[in-house]
């Protein structure tokens, strides 16, 4: 178990796990793929997966300009590291199992991977609560820790246009995500990206859970306390790191491995 400093710089806290570093591209592909996998068993065990829609991304550590989708209409709950499909900046199948994929998903991510060279992966589906939520068109309040994780972190993305089927409207959401980790698509869901697989998928799940307690707490006959912006940052600096993310995954990774650990394959 390695060590980093707190963020106040003198302290120092564990960290469970850490993003592993490669000798080789194959066996960074190899990791990549499988947590991609299992972000999809993951988000199938939480209920994310809804008909042929939702998608997540991951770029590929060798072409850069091409990244990985998951196949068209296949169940999150069946996906393997085999069944996920390689395209090029222009939707071509270049690789993995050559299935089709969704036009709509390529669209969103294709241009997220093109506007943000850091963003290594983002998931994007129509969890219920996202959306639910995503119909008010407003970001979330700040009315509990794991809410802070999105502090000055997220945005909202209004012109919903109706499927992404056009360059131009996955632009359109590129644009709106700037340099956050997470973008609201108003009448649509949610969107969250990160500098690996593990990281993207813990955002969403952070930001399905803020949505589901926003959604209680807007149902209240009571008015929720707003958490200060000093708090909020300072909860935002010490849980957002790529390795504190990772680390909030692992034990939903651990899960799908004792269930099924199919998805390495």
């Amino acid at each position: 178990m390695s060590e980093v400093k707190s963020v106040d710089g003198d302290s120092k806290f564990p960290v469970i796990a850490q993003i592993p570093t490669f000798d080789n591209v194959e066996e960074h592909r190899k990791w990549l793929l499988q947590y991609m996998a299992a972000a999809f068993r993951v988000f199938a065990r939480k209920g994310f997966s809804v008909g042929i829609a939702g998608h997540i991304s991951v770029r590929d550590p060798e072409n850069p300009n091409t990244f990985w989708l998951n196949p068209l209409g296949q169940h999150f709950s069946t996906i393997k590291a085999s069944d996920l499909v390689l395209v090029d900046e222009e939707g071509n199948i270049v690789g993995g199992s050559r299935r089709a994929v969704n036009k709509a998903g390529f669209r969103i991510h294709g241009a997220i991977h093109k506007a943000r060279p850091d963003v290594i992966a983002a998931c994007h589906t129509h969890s219920i609560y996202g959306k639910s939520y995503s119909a008010f068109g407003k970001p979330l309040d700040m009315i509990n820790q794991d809410a802070c994780i999105f502090y000055n972190n997220h945005c909202v993305y209004k012109d919903f246009g109706g499927v992404v089927l056009s360059a131009g409207e996955g632009e359109q959401i590129a644009k709106a995500l700037g340099d956050n980790s997470a973008v609201i698509l108003q009448n649509h869901g949610l969107l969250t990206v990160g500098t690996c697989p593990s990281a993207a998928a813990a955002l969403f799940c952070l930001m399905e859970d803020a949505c589901h307690a926003q959604l209680l707490a807007d149902a209240s006959r009571y008015e929720p306390k707003i958490i200060s912006d000093a708090a909020a940052e300072f909860t935002y600096k010490a849980t957002s790191a790529p390795e504190i993310l990772h680390a909030e995954f692992m034990p939903d990774y651990e899960v799908e491995l004792k269930l099924d650990n199919s998805f390495l394959n």
